[in-house]
């Protein structure tokens, strides 16, 4: 107990006057100083608390779909008008393009043969007459193609010779539009195996089973393997590439997995991973590449610190934004860095419309900089402690934060890759992921062609026939890379 008797550190009471103050109220010093530090660490707890409740879509990665009712930014209130709804006059209206007459498949003339008036007889021909077309589906019944093998005796030998199937038909008794279309009902549409089944029968009248679907869902993920692998090699060899993962269930519910994507202009790649490590995206980018990757500050990526990196700029705004709501000191600094921030990306919006040249971006960026570097080193001398670990961590990644100035093609946001993955996550909350390895290399194949085709303006559904009647004629699959390699961004800007 001798030592409990000694003066607070934190109190600096000099030694005389403790020795002075009678035991009694050294005991209460004593405890009044114990229950003030547990003050402190109960009100620290309370501001974590706080902090995460207040957590939403704009201080953090949350969707904005997770933000609780008071978090939503209110709606402006409309003025009240006037006028009607729908359309107001002088707006020009929206109308469905004819199809060139040459084109149509039937044709109708709705010519009047006698005058309504007095009942003569027309003649003539309208040189403009009023179009109007119908557009209408036909009756859809499926073309069911029958195959008789026969087996022939040989008069000579007694040979018994049997016919074979052609390729393309022993591969499924389902043809090549089908097994498509199947597929792309799944992953484009995102249909459960059971409902594919449903839509086939009471729309198209085709009777399968799901244990059909699977099959052909198997036949065409690996009709698909060399053009995604195709894929994966171009990705690597890109100089400018954005990454990101999302949550990802394969097999028991328990055992998570990640969906990561790698997007680059004109073609993007997925991979379902049992693993959020570094590893994966240094296996997805080549870890020798020698490319710009833009991404978040997650751990996955700080190997990139000694790389060509552009860290997230729409990631950064919501560092800044969670930082001034923790109020005080923090205020200040996060108000200012959430300006600079701001006013970066406006600026850049106007060099992608082309309002404002890169060079004079350029000239406008130092003093951005600057004040992005003071704000910054203002952070780490903050009383809140998470702060200071906040501006530490990103002024410790500063070239990461400019590299998209100076390298053609590169963002300064991630969002290209944020919104690659929009699609697998609806995907994944209403299929709660895959359920063996099989199927998460379907999803992350077909995920890659039909992505990759909607960037080069390919139609998904055209492209995985192919890639079907190719697989069973045993011939070499389409591939997923551009057709002309000249949309390539190899160029640097400058130097910086």
């Amino acid at each position: 107990m001798s030592e409990k008797f000694e003066p607070p550190p934190e109190l600096s009471i000099p030694a005389e006057d403790w020795e002075q103050a009678p035991a009694s109220m050294r005991v209460v010093v004593w405890a009044l100083w114990q229950q003030v530090q547990e003050i402190e660490k109960l009100s620290a707890k309370v501001a974590e608390l706080e902090e995460q409740l207040n957590r939403n879509s704009r201080n953090s990665s949350q969707p904005p779909s997770s933000d609780r009712p008071d978090q939503q930014e209110p709606k402006p209130k409309e003025k009240k008008t006037r006028r009607k709804r729908g359309g107001q006059p002088g707006h020009k209206g929206h109308q469905r393009r004819l199809v060139p007459v040459e084109e149509v498949d039937e044709l109708v003339i709705c010519r009047p043969t006698h005058c309504a008036e007095c009942g003569a007889e027309l003649e003539g021909e309208d040189p403009e007459p009023y179009r109007y077309q119908q557009v209408e589906l036909p009756p859809v019944k499926p073309q069911v193609r029958e195959y008789q093998v026969s087996s022939l005796t040989c008069r000579c030998c007694g040979e018994v010779n049997k016919g074979e199937l052609p390729p393309e038909a022993a591969a499924s008794m389902f043809g090549p539009n089908l097994a498509a279309l199947i597929v792309i009902l799944m992953g484009v549409f995102r249909l459960s195996k059971r409902k594919v089944v449903l839509l086939l029968k009471e729309c198209f009248g085709v009777d399968l089973s799901p244990g059909s679907v699977v099959n052909l869902q198997n036949a065409a993920s690996e009709a698909l393997a060399d053009p995604v692998e195709e894929a994966y090699a171009y990705v690597e060899a890109q100089p400018a590439r954005n990454i990101d993962e999302t949550g990802w269930r394969q097999g028991d519910q328990d055992k998570k997995g990640w969906l990561w994507v790698v997007v680059t202009p004109l073609v993007t790649v997925f991979e379902v991973a049992l693993s959020r490590a570094g590893q994966v995206a240094k296996d997805l980018l080549g870890e020798d590449s020698d490319g710009v990757v833009g991404s978040d500050r997650y751990s996955a990526y700080t190997w990139l610190k000694d790389r060509k990196w552009q860290v997230c700029w729409a990631h950064l705004l919501r560092d800044f934004q969670k930082i001034l709501e923790r109020g005080g000191e923090s205020y200040t600094i996060g108000e200012n860095l959430r300006i600079q921030g701001e006013y970066l990306l406006v600026m850049w919006a106007r060099v992608r419309d082309g309002t404002l040249s890169h060079a004079d971006f350029l000239t406008e960026l130092p003093a951005i900089q600057e004040a992005v570097r003071h704000w910054l080193t203002e952070g780490i001398a903050c009383d809140h402690s998470k702060t200071a670990k906040t501006c530490r961590n990103i002024l410790q990644l500063d070239a990461a934060l400019w590299s998209f100035a100076y390298h053609q093609h590169v963002e300064p946001t991630n969002n290209s890759a944020e919104r690659a993955l929009r699609h697998a996550v609806i995907w994944r909350r209403t299929s709660f992921g895959t359920q063996s390895a099989a199927g998460s290399r379907f999803v992350e194949r077909i995920l890659t062609a039909v992505e990759t085709c909607r960037q080069q303006g390919v139609n998904p559904l055209d492209f995985v026939r192919r890639v079907v009647i190719a697989h069973r004629f045993g011939q070499p699959a389409p591939s997923l890379l551009p057709a002309s390699l000249s949309h390539d961004c190899g160029t640097q800007f400058v130097t910086p």
